[in-house]
């Protein structure tokens, strides 16, 4: 399963693939490649359709948002071909709907490997990944792990100060200067909460010998082993073979040039 595939290696297989797909412009590669990272998602991990479908389902109607605008504002360079329907001043032709629909196909396509990552994706395996096989330094890993910790319960410290405050009589606030003073209450008792937890975390991570030194060892180690290796190849591979079978049926288009 996708969860024990080492996170250092995952995020780089992905970012391949995420970083060339913009250079993309024609209709085929994005919708392709798509399809398979779709596919590979609910053969290879546990996750659920019904989460996923919730979590994909608003950048369904985004992207669909970014193909729209770039119909209409569509470049000289990327706007060739014939008229297909004139709304008000706008001209769309059959070039800036390609590159709309590319741009929303790609769109979609960085979220299904962002949620790939992130729905199989522990966070403190990455942190240890990070100090393990890219030598991040562990105070940087180990201080952004600690935040990502941290969200929870500030969340829940909020909820327990707009209580108060209402407990109180203190209502939600009017006007801008009344959500200002509002700010105020909230964030100066949150900000003290959080320094506090942050002294406390210093002082139990010194007590316990943590001085930030790289050369350290580990109770979990990260290795890299074959499966790592072959979901590397399998997201990075199928991404060239895409391409080339772009490139074959002539639909590939790199920056509004064809192939």
């Amino acid at each position: 399963m996708m969860s024990s595939i080492n996170p250092s290696v995952k995020v780089v297989a992905i970012l391949i693939p995420g970083v060339l797909l913009g250079f993309s412009f024609d209709i085929f590669t994005p919708l392709a490649y798509l399809i398979f990272i779709v596919a590979f998602t609910f053969l290879f991990s546990q996750i659920s359709i019904k989460k996923w479908l919730l979590i994909f389902a608003p950048f369904v109607f985004l992207s669909l948002g970014f193909a729209w605008m770039t119909m209409l504002y569509t470049s000289n360079s990327f706007s060739g071909g014939r008229v297909l329907f004139e709304f008000w001043w706008f001209e769309v032709t059959t070039g800036g709907v390609m590159v709309g629909v590319s741009l929303a196909l790609r769109s979609l396509c960085f979220v299904s490997l962002s949620l790939l990552f992130i729905l199989t994706t522990d966070s403190t395996k990455f942190m240890l990944s990070l100090m393990q096989q890219f030598k991040l330094p562990p105070k940087l890993t180990y201080g952004i792990l600690a935040g990502y910790r941290f969200l929870p319960t500030f969340k829940h410290e909020f909820e327990v100060l707009r209580h108060a405050h209402r407990i109180r009589g203190i209502g939600r606030a009017q006007g801008v200067k009344g959500r200002i003073q509002q700010f105020r209450r909230y964030s100066i008792p949150l900000m003290a909460n959080a320094i506090r937890k942050a002294e406390r975390v210093a002082i139990a991570m010194e007590s316990k010998g943590f001085t930030g030194s790289t050369d350290r060892t580990y109770y979990h180690l990260m290795t890299v082993g074959k499966k790592d290796w072959a979901f590397f190849v399998s997201i990075v591979g199928i991404f060239f073979i895409v391409i080339f079978a772009s490139y074959q049926l002539g639909y590939l288009n790199i920056f509004g040039r064809q192939f």
